[in-house]
Parts: C-alpha cells; structure tokens; sequence
C-alpha cells in the first residue's frame, strides 16, 4: 500500500468524501496546516473542487471510487454522511482509516439507530416510535398528541425528508415508498440550539459554546453565538450532553448535536458528524475554527482553543433569492460584493462557489462585536443584500459610490 504521507511534504493526506462547502472551507484551513487535503467530487464544477489540487472524480456509493480515493491517505473523513455504511465498512476491512468510523456515523445517518441509541443511554429526546403503518402512526399520535413529525429515516437534510402528519392517512403515500418511518412527538419548544463538539482518537475533546440556530423553511438561516440568554446551566448540560453522546457512540472529528430548548431543558434533535453550518461562525468567531479542529481530530493532533474572539458572533447564511432568479437585473455578483465591503468592512464574506439559484445556499457572512442587536442586524443586512440586492432602509447607501 502506498505511503500514508505526502512524499513531497512528509504530512498527512486527509481525503474527504464529498466535495461540496464543507470540504472547500476544510481545504482552507488544510492549507493552513501545511497539509494535503484531497477531495471526492461528483464534478469538477463543486464547490470544493473549484480550488482543491488534488480531486478525484467520482461517486460515493461507488465502493470502487471510494478505495481509489483512500490510496495512499492517512486517513479518509466525509463532509456529509450519505456513503453507504457497507462501503465504510469494506474501506476499514482493505486497511484504510476512517474517521468518524461506520459504527459511529451510521448514528447521523439513521435516525431509528440514533433514537434507540439514546434511549439506551438514558440521553433526553422526544417521545418516538418506529412505524409501519397508518394503524401503527394513529396509536402513536393518540397517545402523544397530534400533530406528530414524521422523519424518514434515512437520507433528510436541511427540512427533506422531514413531514407534519394531522392524520393517519398523511403518511400512507409515504408508506408505500418506505418500509418503516420515524414518527416523533412535536415538542412545544422554546427554540433550537446547537452544541458542537470535536473528538480525537485519543478520546480529547473539546466544545465550542452553544449557539442558538434560526431556521426558516426547515433551513437554518443564522447562528448566534453564544445562545442569547441561555443560562449557565443548561449551556453547561447541553455541552455535557454533547460530549456524552460522542464518548458514547465514538465519534471522531467534529459532532454537532442539534437540540430542542423546552421550558424542562433540553432534547436531542438530530447529530451531524463532520463540520455543521451551526459552526460557520467558528471561523472568525473562534481561536480554532471547527474546520481546522476536525482536521486536527481526524489526524488524532492535540486540539486547539475554543475560546470566541469577540463577546457576539453572527453568522448568517446567503440563500438564493431575487438576484439568482432568471431576469434579474439589478446589480451583478461582483458589484454586490465590492458594496459588502465597502459599506460592512468589518463582516466576513465566504462564497462557496456554486451556481445561483432561489433557495439555493450560496455562502454566508459573519459579523462580531459586543451588542447581539447590531451585530445581528449587520449580519442579516449583509447577506440579503447579496442574496436580494435589497438595502435595508437602516443601512442605506449609494451605489453609485
């Protein structure tokens, strides 16, 4: 088997699964590290592949393309979760490292394992039930209440894959493209936080602190960091809970553990294991970003500070809206962006690279200070001129300058 090193360098090659805004801002900080970050990209035109060096072509449901991409690697992370978990399998049994390993990630990649998981341990989440049928869906909601979610088990990100039944009968078409569903209580929550945590081999962690996540249309729109008005005990039993949950099911790398904030506490929503866009902020907001500490995780390095950098971060996302749609004409990408700069030199910009299109995740911006209200209302500015080329009235400015 080929070197596990860069002969070039004499550091490690971290090949990535998935070439989409989490392997281009991984391939960031990888740079930084002096290290080699390779890439498994469907096309050439993702975003990661735009500026990678070495991207390898190919599918990751093709076990074929997944060993090719291992030659040689120190060891072999995702920036999502989608490889069948019969393929980690078979990468691990020809040798190669995997990090976080598939009896860790197939926890973020079927909710039903994750749900009975944390009922074994004990860990807080909504009352569930796996289903099978309208009959098996109507027992569950008359005795937890209606609405009730109803998840797919495999395959939802970003609100896909995730449904509200009134009735029995809303699952039935559903039913005949599944053979067991995910039903959940829909739980009164106060709102969504995120706890994001990094793991190493070695069993280090370390926790960022936990933001509060805004979602709009099942899309998370922006991060306050920290959680505004979290105390500090639920703050600490949610980062405690985090930490539980990646000893439990040995995580490696980074874990985001997304939360419902009831008047009782906390739940476990979901888990992501690889870099969230709950820790964009972490970039600027933090000594180490979640990128360069997933890296450091992964390669089982010391892991950095957490600390934040400024008392308020807020990262706010960019999404596709009047300026991607066909016949816009108002002012270009380019013009867009040099007005951001000139008007907000102070926020961070990341453009991920991808085609334009409404709804469309195209990049996010980030904002730092002391006051959460104007921190939070440049961010917002910002990225809904870049998405809309809409000037909030409070920040007027000229185009023509």
């Amino acid at each position: 088997m080929a070197p596990r090193v860069d002969p070039r360098t004499g550091l490690p090659v971290v090949a990535m699964v998935g070439g989409g805004q989490l392997a281009r801002m991984t391939h960031q900080a990888a740079v930084a590290l002096g290290q080699s970050l390779r890439v498994l990209s469907t096309g050439p035109d993702e975003s990661a592949a735009l500026v990678a060096a070495d991207v390898r072509l190919g599918d990751h449901r093709d076990l074929d393309a997944l060993l090719a991409l291992a030659d040689g690697a120190t060891v072999v992370t995702f920036d999502h979760e989608h490889v069948p978990t019969g393929h980690l399998h078979a990468l691990q049994a020809a040798g190669h490292r995997v990090a976080p390993g598939p009896d860790a990630l197939v926890h973020a990649q079927d909710k039903l394992v994750l749900r009975r998981a944390l009922a074994a341990a004990g860990e807080p989440q909504p009352a569930w039930a796996e289903v099978g049928s309208a009959a098996d869906l109507a027992a569950f909601g008359d005795r937890h209440g209606w609405p009730v979610v109803v998840k797919t088990p495999r395959g939802g990100y970003d609100g896909r894959g995730v449904f509200v039944a009134g009735t029995p009968d809303d699952v039935t078409e559903l039913l005949t493209r599944y053979d067991v569903l995910l039903a959940e209580q829909r739980v009164p929550m106060v709102r969504e936080l995120s706890a994001l945590v990094a793991r190493s081999p070695f069993g280090q962690v370390a926790v960022w602190p936990v933001v509060e996540t805004v979602q709009r249309d099942g899309i998370n729109t922006e991060v306050l960091a920290p959680a505004p008005g979290l105390d500090d005990d639920t703050a600490t039993a949610a980062q405690e809970l985090a930490v539980r949950v990646a000893d439990r099911v040995g995580v490696v790398g980074v874990l985001a553990v997304e939360l419902f904030q009831t008047a009782d506490g906390v739940l476990v929503n979901e888990l992501a294991m690889r870099p969230h866009n709950s820790g964009h902020w972490t970039i600027e907001g933090s000594r180490t970003s979640q990128f360069e500490q997933h890296l450091r995780a992964v390669l089982d390095y010391p892991l950095g500070a957490t600390a934040m950098t400024a008392p308020v971060v807020v990262m706010a996302n960019v999404l596709g809206g009047a300026a991607s749609a066909e016949g816009w004409t108002g002012p270009g990408l380019d013009e867009r962006v040099h007005h951001l700069m000139a008007h907000w030199p102070d926020v961070k910009l990341h453009w991920y690279g991808k085609g334009q299109r409404p709804g469309r995740k195209l990049g996010h911006v980030t904002a730092l200070g002391t006051d959460l209200a104007a921190v939070r209302a440049r961010a917002a500015a910002a990225a809904r001129y870049l998405a809309d080329g809409e000037i909030d009235p409070a920040f007027a400015f000229d185009h023509e300058h």
